[in-house]
């Protein structure tokens, strides 16, 4: 009997050490599988949520440089009333169809002109944000963001805020406030938990709405002090979040569980933000013990006999194998449809830079565009003034000639020095026509309202000769004006192609043109005896495609209003009783 036990209690020794040294290597296995399963699938989720949000916040950050341009928020900020009430509407519009949760517009004194909220009981309008950090830092620094719970409508976003500036002039801040439920509705669909932490581990993007404002770490006193100040984060100071982190490994614990969790990180597109990603460990842990079991049981029934062994573990070897294939392929296969999707949103974030890049090419061209077209309209004029003093020249040549045979070289040397004069003419008209059709940049310069003037008169040629009137004083002609001269006169031909449009099917119609000067200021008005403007356009005279002309674009108005602003001037219609005025003022050099 003891020769028998003797065997078998070894054997079963041995059996026992054998499952100890199974269980023992098998739980080791299945959990550094299972970090690793949870450790792919975090990064995963961490890097599409990252693209995500950079995605939803690019088209958003496009919003304050266009609306910074547009020239009513410029008007609304300098107190003109009617601006302010057209703002309100463009600025409603444009949040309905952005999806941007507020845009409204913040006076240097801190105090809210307009905004897209302006006819719900919470509007921004009047409100004062001078306390806020990102209209500080916006009108010290030229643009600012910042993540913070709005003090009126109590929902936290993202305020993109961009200062506006005329000349050396900071006159507000445009304001665009980003909310990210659709994100973080997205970001709940994924296993596990997302956030965005700011630089002070305050969590501010969620996938759990209640997370928000709590904070993952300590924070600095001084900081807290600050946003209590600023009411960054509402009026309490930020409460620990419910995880612990591990610092020495990517792994995380929840508060009051047992549940485990791994932890992927990127960087976010929020200034000194980190996006976080947890991903739950006890599922992909319980799945790989489950694996591990199933391979302890086989090693086990190795035990029972090398036959069996032999047979069944080639068996299970080859469905572990297919299993582990499957697995691998299904993993590339996600992971190359994650590949093309991040491929497709740098596609997508690309072509909307050269979207970005095309618009502002094709508005430097506008100008451009609309001087050659003027071009083409008073190319008939110049003919004109080129023909005659071409026939004069050919009458001089060939009277010259006959002269010389005559003997009467005085008169003939006379004739070649008209026949030089009307050359240099010649030369003048077809250099301004040149200079005209020039493509210019914007650069400064002087010019006196007499070569204005000058060059005006010589490209409308005989059409203007034929019905505009210039009184100009001497003094006021001989004063210059700060701009490009060539884009002055630009202004000045379509302001006249306009009135003499308009006084065409007029019998008797006339043109006017003066100028008058106060102080560092210069004032040209163009008027006519016209029919006057359609009362129905009055409003949106400067307005591109605004136009009551058949055939035309609308542009001509539109473009010269801002090439008078950007010279420091502007240009103003001026209702008459009968006919049409319109006023330009540049400031003088």
């Amino acid at each position: 009997m003891k020769s028998i036990r003797r065997p078998l209690l070894a054997t079963l020794a041995i059996v026992l050490i054998a499952v100890a040294l199974i269980a023992w290597a098998g739980d080791r296995w299945a959990r550094s599988r299972a970090n690793a399963a949870a450790d792919m699938a975090a990064a995963q989720a961490a890097r599409t949520h990252s693209a995500l949000l950079n995605s939803e916040l690019q088209k958003f950050r496009l919003l304050p440089l266009v609306l910074i341009e547009y020239p009513d928020v410029s008007a609304a900020l300098e107190g003109d009333t009617g601006a302010r009430a057209a703002l309100n509407r463009t600025l409603e519009l444009l949040a309905a169809r952005t999806d941007a949760a507020d845009i409204y517009v913040i006076g240097p004194d801190g105090v809210t002109v307009a905004a897209s909220n302006w006819q719900k009981p919470a509007s921004f309008v009047g409100q004062n944000y001078g306390f806020r950090p990102y209209f500080r830092d916006a009108m010290a620094g030229g643009s600012a963001e910042l993540f913070a719970l709005g003090t009126v409508s109590r929902r936290p976003g993202l305020y993109l805020a961009r200062r506006v500036d005329r000349g050396a002039r900071h006159l507000g801040v445009v304001v665009v406030k980003v909310e990210f439920d659709s994100v973080e509705s997205a970001w709940g669909r994924t296993t596990g938990a997302s956030f965005v932490a700011d630089a002070n581990g305050v969590i501010l993007v969620t996938s759990l709405p209640e997370w928000r404002f709590h904070t993952i770490g300590g924070v600095d006193p001084a900081v807290l002090a600050t946003a209590r100040r600023t009411l960054q984060y509402g009026g309490t100071a930020p409460m620990p979040a419910p995880i612990r982190l591990t610092p020495s490994a990517p792994s995380a614990e929840m508060s009051g569980t047992r549940e485990r969790f791994r932890v992927a990180t990127e960087a976010a597109p929020i200034a000194g933000g980190r996006l976080y990603h947890i991903a739950p460990l006890d599922v992909p842990l319980a799945a790989a013990r489950t694996q591990a079991l199933l391979m302890g049981l086989g090693a086990l029934v190795v035990l029972g006999g090398i036959a069996v062994l032999v047979f069944r573990s080639g068996e299970k070897q080859r469905l572990q194998r297919e299993a582990r294939e499957a697995l691998e392929r299904e993993v590339e296969r996600r992971t190359a449809e994650l590949r093309d999707a991040n491929a497709q949103l740098i596609v997508e974030s690309n072509e909307r830079a050269e979207a970005d890049r095309r618009y502002r090419e094709a508005r430097e061209e506008l100008a451009q565009a609309s001087r050659l077209g003027t071009l083409g309209q008073v190319t008939a004029g110049v003919a004109h003034e080129i023909n005659q003093p071409v026939a004069a020249i050919r009458t001089f040549a060939e009277s010259g000639a006959t002269l010389i045979e005559r003997g009467a070289g005085e008169t003939a040397r006379q004739n070649f020095a008209r026949i030089v004069e009307l050359a240099d003419r010649i030369g003048r008209i077809t250099a301004e026509l040149r200079g005209f059709a020039r493509k210019r940049t914007r650069t400064g310069g002087n010019a006196t309202v007499a070569s204005v003037l000058d060059g005006v008169m010589m490209l409308m040629g005989e059409r203007a000769r034929g019905g505009v009137t210039i009184g100009v004083p001497d003094y006021v002609s001989r004063l210059a004006l700060r701009g490009d001269r060539v884009r002055i006169e630009q202004i000045l031909v379509n302001l006249l192609q306009n009135a003499l449009d308009a006084i065409a099917d007029q019998p008797g119609g006339e043109v006017f043109v003066d100028a008058s000067a106060l102080d560092d200021i210069v004032e040209l008005s163009v008027e006519d005896t016209g029919p006057g403007i359609d009362t129905s356009i009055g409003d949106t005279l400067f307005t591109p495609f605004t136009t009551s002309k058949p055939g035309g674009l609308g542009l001509g108005l539109a473009i010269a209003r801002d090439i008078a602003r950007e010279f420091g001037g502007d240009l103003r219609h001026v209702p008459l009783a009968g006919g049409t005025r319109f006023t330009l003022t540049l400031p003088a050099a």
